[in-house]
């Protein structure tokens, strides 16, 4: 292996990243493969079968079904083999890596005006490679088709080690073909073969509808499909061959497209109506039912997204394209007219902005997953299983009730959505898989389940596959002559059986190999943090990843480590299975002492964006704090761990001789510091204000008591400005600004006489004991004197969320803590209360919002912010890289110069002269006034100009 190009990882926790993906199976890879080039799959290949080991080629690993886990060595592309080769704007096609993810295609292609068609919901982060091997889909297939409608020639590799081009063959070509004495002759014959022996049985057990994905596309074999032997391997999950290129078809972009909404008094007449809105010819129509919306409410997420909805228990989202405006305008005018005045729709919403579309768009999205944990612990959790049956869209109401009738009749709970156009309905639904009687009357559902598909004609596969969950019902769509025709495909291309064994063909149980089967107990692990959301603790919090990937998006503020490194180790599902294989104790046997894990969690940025963008969830801020304090129990620390954590303790005395620290840290003495701390000599150091905030305040104070310095008149209302110690210390004239506009905004402000100090940092490197005593006296000392019901305005991002986040975790029962949570606020969110009038605006502004701001999901900072500018943008979704210490140290320093040259740095770069650049973390103003020192402000000065 020492001669690849790329890398391979075959450590406990290389391979606990890959033991499962997005469906309910676990299994222990032998190892994994990064390639490089497809030479790097040549020598895997070659050296599997030179060991009779098993290959699995995995993409995004969001597969729902499990033919992503394998016992097997795991070829990832996605690290490497990420390129677009070639457009050919004319003739319509893309050639690419099977690595690409299919938002990379997009964007390339959307240069052109052109678009590639399928978009399944993780668009975002699945693989080219992943969506020919699962046939995937989308809600745009109603336009496009399905992945094998648009894929025009493969370059393969078979297990046997014979590589060539395949695609649609003429009868002429495939004479030639046949007449010759090569792997590809042999090859062709037997599926000549093949064909001619089934054709009969193709035709007539295939049902006829848009979306069938179970089986092997063997109909594609038949004469009148040309022979297509690409498209005949599409959707053949990694049983058979290895894809080292792919030309894909590109369809024109629409110029034009809108959203309508329909609201229904139930999801069974949202399909009954199918019919009557396909003459509208939509390019997509996703149904959305009450259980997701609900679950949504009950969980209090995305609660603005629903908010959009209109009237109903149950929703189409309808999309219109036409290639003007005003022929679009023309199509929702007749189509809105028609949906009016229709028996069976209750409201109807026409959506033209695009960030209420995108908006709507994400609950479809994502509102399953985020519903994927039970609110008991002691309740099944709606999981996969019978994600995507489809049927004739046309048939869709009746299939429903019937659907909704077997899940009843087994006691289980169910929510029903997907791409309705299509016929294809995805379901969570909450069978047991933890105990033996759940597992035995779930494979009898099972069976009930595949016998009303096939009732109504359907697939038993509309889009995910069918891996190893459906794989053993095929026989009940396809009978046994089909059955025996797919064992004999698979050996075809792949003889020894090395190819994803046991899955698809001749496949696992669909009760083997599971997660969360009976024989997992759930541990009891006790920790320092409280995890309040998840009854069962930390072991329960472990399993709040269900694999779906939405953190390795390179767009969006989840998740920076992955988007700068590309590894899945650095990735919020990466960090989440490690956890998760630390809680289990199969695999990673050395528990909380792992260096892997310690590794991957010094390279999150403690952002928190996961805890807000992941649709489950996953606060892997919270967990390495845990593991760290775990970690390093018994163990050395490193020196900057006490510099870095501690600073809040520190900096009011290096505050106390300001020239001197600052003098210091600039010459030899700071060189050395850096190089004891492991902090990057190219990183400035920050630089202590002349004076502190606390020391200004006493000075300037209107009037003191003995627990604060008052400004303002005493009958104006009380807000308490919270003296943050990295503003009060390095950016004293912040905290002052923050006083003048709460002045101006009508409180009278009080600031502590004492320091206190949230404890941020302390978090980041597992010091809880010493965060929590810094709490305690936040609660002993500050809390009790505050006055009655008087707003805690904290300006600085990253103590805020201490405030939000670690506070309740650290003191659940504390009512003092519950209230000290419930008053801390934004000054922005504070004056969003009051109705305070802006008195001018600044011309043009570029704004960066500290990611935990971000990761609260609030959006009073952004909201004030576009009333102070004439022109606002922001161009940055993602961390700027900085992250407290993380873009100061030498080890992290790279990804956090990666992270700031995606987006912030040419955005900088863009501004003109008058652009004012705004920041509101402390974090942000240090890196971005590391690169640029022009008309950076804090939001509370933009505010201090315009109020």
């Amino acid at each position: 292996m020492s001669t690849l190009e790329g890398e391979c990882d075959f450590s406990s926790a290389g391979v606990a990243l890959y033991t499962s993906d997005a469906s309910n199976y676990r299994q222990i890879p032998l190892g994994v493969v990064y390639p490089r080039n497809a030479e790097d799959i040549h020598k895997v290949v070659a050296l599997c079968r030179e060991h009779d080991l098993p290959v699995l080629m995995r993409g995004g690993g969001t597969s729902q079904n499990g033919q992503c886990v394998n016992e097997a060595v795991i070829l990832d592309c996605s690290r490497f083999m990420t390129r677009v080769l070639s457009i050919d704007t004319d003739a319509r096609w893309a050639l690419v890596e099977p690595g690409i993810i299919c938002d990379s295609l997009k964007a390339a292609a959307e240069v052109h005006g052109l678009t590639f068609g399928p978009d399944p919901a993780t668009h975002s982060r699945c693989t080219l490679g992943g969506m020919i091997g699962n046939n995937s889909c989308g809600p745009h297939s109603m336009l496009a088709g399905k992945t094998v409608e648009n894929v025009l020639e493969l370059e393969i590799l078979t297990s046997e080690g014979e590589h060539f081009w395949v695609g649609p063959t003429s009868e002429a070509e495939l004479d030639t073909i046949i007449a010759g004495s090569d792997a590809r002759a042999r090859i062709y014959r037997q599926l000549k073969e093949l064909r001619d022996e089934y054709a009969a049985d193709i035709r007539e057990r295939y049902p006829n509808i848009k979306r069938r994905v179970s089986g092997y596309n063997l109909d594609q074999l038949l004469p009148e499909n040309g022979f297509n032997v690409a498209r005949a391997l599409v959707g053949s999950e990694g049983t058979c061959i290895s894809i080292l290129q792919a030309r894909l078809n590109l369809i024109e972009n629409p110029a034009h497209k809108r959203l309508v909404v329909l609201g229904f008094s139930d999801i069974y007449i949202a399909g009954d109506s199918v019919p009557e809105l396909m003459p509208f010819k939509p390019i997509a129509m996703e149904g959305l039912d009450w259980n997701i919306i609900g679950g949504l409410q009950a969980r209090k997420l995305k609660e603005r997204e629903v908010a959009l909805l209109p009237e109903g228990r149950a929703w189409l989202l309808v999309e219109l394209a036409a290639s003007t405006l005003e022929s679009l305008e023309e199509h929702c005018s007749t189509f809105v007219q028609a949906m009016q005045k229709s028996s069976r729709v209750l409201s109807v919403l026409q959506v033209p902005d695009a960030g209420d579309t995108a908006a709507l768009w994400s609950i479809r999205e994502q509102g399953a997953s985020a519903t994927s944990m039970s609110l008991d612990p002691h309740a099944p959790d709606p999981v996969v299983g019978w994600e995507d049956t489809a049927v004739d869209p046309m048939q869709l109401g009746n299939y429903l009730r019937e659907f909704q009738a077997l899940v009843d009749r087994y006691g289980y709970t169910t929510s029903l959505y997907g791409h309705f156009g299509d016929g294809c309905i995805h379901a969570r639904i909450t069978f047991d898989t933890r105990s033996t009687e759940g597992v035995a009357q779930w494979r009898k559902f099972s069976q009930e389940i595949a016998h009303l598909v096939v009732k109504f004609g359907g697939s038993l596969s509309g889009e995910h596959g069918d891996g190893q969950a459906k794989a053993e019902f095929l026989p009940i769509m396809f009978g046994d002559r089909l059955m025996e025709a797919f064992r004999q495909f698979k050996s075809i291309w792949d003889p020894q059986r090395r190819m994803n064994p046991g899955k698809l063909i001749d496949a696992y149980r669909m009760d083997e190999n599971l997660r969360f089967g009976p024989d997992y107990q759930r541990p009891d692990i006790s920790t320092t943090l409280n995890f309040v959301e998840d009854l069962g603790g930390f072991a329960r919090s472990s399993e709040r990843c269900i694999g779906m990937g939405k953190c390795r998006s390179q767009s969006g503020a989840m998740c920076p480590s992955y988007q700068a490194s590309g590894e899945e180790r650095y990735s919020t599902r990466g960090r989440a299975h490690l956890l998760h294989e630390l809680v289990r104790g199969e695999l990673i046997t050395d528990g909380w002492d792992n260096p892997d894990i310690a590794d991957s969690l010094e390279h999150c940025l403690s952002c928190k964006a996961c805890k807000h963008e992941c649709p489950t969830q996953v606060d892997i801020a919270s967990y390495k704090s845990e593991f760290m304090e775990k970690h390093y129990d018994q163990r050395r620390r490193p020196l900057h761990h006490y510099a870095m954590g501690y600073i809040g303790t520190t900096l009011p005395w290096l505050s106390k001789a300001p020239a001197l620290t600052n003098l210091l840290q600039k010459g030899p003495l700071g060189a050395l510091a850096k190089r004891v701390l492991g902090i990057s000599q190219e990183a400035s150091l920050p630089v202590l204000s002349s004076q502190s905030f606390g020391q200004w305040a006493h000075q300037n104070a209107d009037r003191h008591d003995d627990y604060f310095n008052w400004f303002g008149d005493a009958a104006l209302p009380a807000a308490v400005l919270w003296a943050d110690s990295v503003n009060s210390n390095y950016h004293s004239h912040i905290l002052i600004s923050a006083t003048r506009v709460l002045q101006k905004a009508g409180f009278q402000v009080a600031v502590t006489r004492a320091h206190f100090c949230c404890g941020r940092p302390l978090y980041e490197y597992g010091f809880l004991e010493k965060a929590r005593q810094q709490l305690s006296q936040m609660l002993d000392h500050f809390y009790p004197h505050l006055p009655h019901a008087a707003p805690v305005v904290v300006i600085e991002p990253s103590c805020l969320s201490v405030f939000r986040d670690e506070m309740i975790r650290q003191y659940p029962s504390d009512q003092r803590a519950a209230d000290l949570h419930a008053r801390a606020m934004t000054l922005t969110a504070l004056l969003s209360q009051r109705d305070t009038p802006v008195q001018r605006t600044l011309p043009t502004g570029l704004m960066h919002l500290h990611c935990h701001d971000k990761a609260s999901g609030e959006q009073h900072e952004r909201d004030w912010m576009k009333k102070c500018f004439d022109s606002l943008s922001e161009p940055e979704s993602s961390c700027c890289g900085m992250a407290g210490s993380f873009g100061m140290r030498e080890k992290t320093r790279h990804l956090a110069q990666t992270l700031f040259s995606r987006a912030l740095k040419p955005a900088l770069d863009s501004c003109s002269e008058e652009t004012v650049i705004v920041a509101n973390g402390f974090s942000c103003h240090k890196q971005i006034n590391d690169y640029t020192q022009e008309h950076l402000l804090h939001p509370v000065q933009v505010l201090e100009k315009c109020l």
